[in-house]
C-alpha cells in the first residue's frame, strides 16, 4: 500500500512509479508499505528515492540484526518482529527507508500488517503533520507493541508448567517443551536488545536529526522495549528453575524406589538366607530331626522379617 500525505492529512493513493514525484512536492510525504517485494520492485523504489545499493541489498536478503544506518540523507533501520506460529516464537524483518518526503517499510517473514498503524496514524492528522519521524516512531511503537501477546502467550504456558511441577514429575515432552521456550525466549531476546540501542539513537539523534518534540515518543518506545526485555529474562529464569525442578524431582523419585527396592531386597534376604542353609545336603543337621524346627524356623523368619517391615517404614523407606 503506497499513499500521499499532506500536512498530516491523506490526500490519495499513489503508483510506486509516480511516488518519488509526489515526494519531491513541497510539503508532501508518501508512505509505501511492501510485503516481501520482489528485486524489481525493490529496484523500483531504488530508482524512485535514490536508495543506497547497500540498503536495498541488506532489504532483499533479510538476515539483517537491529540496527540504524545513515546512507547520505536517508535513513535505514531494520526491526526484528515477532508472532506465535504453530506455538513457537518465530522472527520475521521490518525495514525502514526514511528520507526527506517519504518512508518505506519492507516485511519480511513473520509479522502482521501494518494497516492498523497507518490507520492509527493517519486517525491524528496532528501527529502525523510531523512528518517522516511520527511514521517512524508508530512503526516502531507497532512492532514493540506486538511483542505483548505474544509474551503474554508464552507466560501463561510458563505459569502452567510451573504449576504442574508442583504436583508431578514432568513428561519428557514437557522437558522438551521448556527447552523449546527457553531457546525460543533467547532468539526473541537478541531481537529486542539491540532495538533498545536503536531507539537511545533516534531518541537523542545521534544519526539523524529527530524532531525535539517526537524524541520522547521514541524514548517511550525504548522503556516498552527495556520492559519486554525484563520479561523475558524473568520468564528465561523461571523456566532455568522449572527445568531444575523437575530434574532435582526426577532424582528424588528414583531414590524414593531405590530406598523401596533396597528394603525389600533386605526383607526378602531373611527367608533366602535361611531357606539357603536348609536347603544344604548335609546329614548332620541338628535342627533337621527336632520335631518344633519346623515352626520356629518360620516364626524365625516372620519375626525378622516383620521387625524389617516396621523399621523400614518408620524410616519412610517403604
Amino acid at each position: 500500500m503506497s499513499a500521499a500525505y499532506a500536512a498530516g492529512s491523506r490526500m490519495t493513493d499513489v503508483d510506486i512509479a509516480q511516488a518519488g514525484e509526489w515526494a519531491r512536492k513541497d510539503g508532501h510525504l508518501v508512505w509505501i508499505g511492501l510485503y516481501e517485494p520482489s528485486n524489481e520492485l525493490l529496484a523500483e523504489i531504488q530508482a524512485q528515492f535514490g536508495l543506497h545499493p547497500l540498503a536495498i541489498e541488506d532489504a532483499r536478503n533479510a538476515h539483517q540484526r537491529p540496527k540504524l544506518e545513515r546512507y547520505g540523507d536517508c535513513l535505514f533501520v531494520v526491526a526484528r518482529t515477532a508472532q506465535l506460529v504453530e506455538g513457537r516464537i518465530a522472527l520475521g524483518e521490518t525495514h525502514l527507508f526514511v528520507g526527506r518526503g517519504f518512508v518505506v517499510t519492507v516485511r519480511h517473514g513473520a509479522s502482521v500488517s501494518y494497516a492498523s498503524a497507518r490507520e492509527k496514524a493517519e486517525a491524528c492528522p496532528k501527529l502525523l503533520a510531523h512528518g517522516e519521524d511520527y511514521i517512524l516512531y508508530t512503526v516502531l511503537d507497532f512492532i514493540v507493541d506486538n511483542y505483548a501477546p505474544v509474551m503474554e502467550s508464552v507466560m501463561a504456558e510458563v505459569e502452567a508448567i510451573e504449576d504442574r511441577i508442583l504436583r508431578r514429575e514432568l513428561l519428557a515432552a514437557e522437558v522438551e517443551r521448556l527447552y523449546q521456550l527457553r531457546r525460543d525466549l533467547l532468539r526473541l531476546r537478541s531481537a529486542v536488545v539491540p532495538l533498545v540501542e536503536v531507539c537511545r539513537k533516534l531518541e537523542h539523534g545521534d544519526l539523524v536529526a529527530i524532531d525535539e518534540e517526537m524524541q520522547p515518543l521514541f524514548r517511550d518506545v525504548s522503556d516498552h522495549l527495556r520492559g519486554v526485555q525484563d520479561e523475558i529474562d524473568a520468564m528465561r529464569e523461571v523456566l532455568a528453575f522449572a527445568f531444575e525442578a523437575s530434574l532435582m524431582l526426577g532424582q528424588a523419585q528414583q531414590t524414593v524406589i531405590t530406598r523401596r527396592l533396597a528394603a525389600w531386597a533386605a526383607i526378602l534376604a531373611v527367608p533366602t538366607a535361611i531357606a539357603g542353609i536348609y536347603g544344604m545336603n548335609f546329614e548332620n543337621m541338628p535342627e533337621l530331626k527336632w520335631r518344633y524346627g519346623y515352626f520356629m524356623v518360620l516364626s524365625a523368619i516372620f519375626s525378622v522379617c516383620g521387625v524389617l517391615y516396621w523399621r523400614f517404614r518408620k524410616n519412610g523407606w517403604l
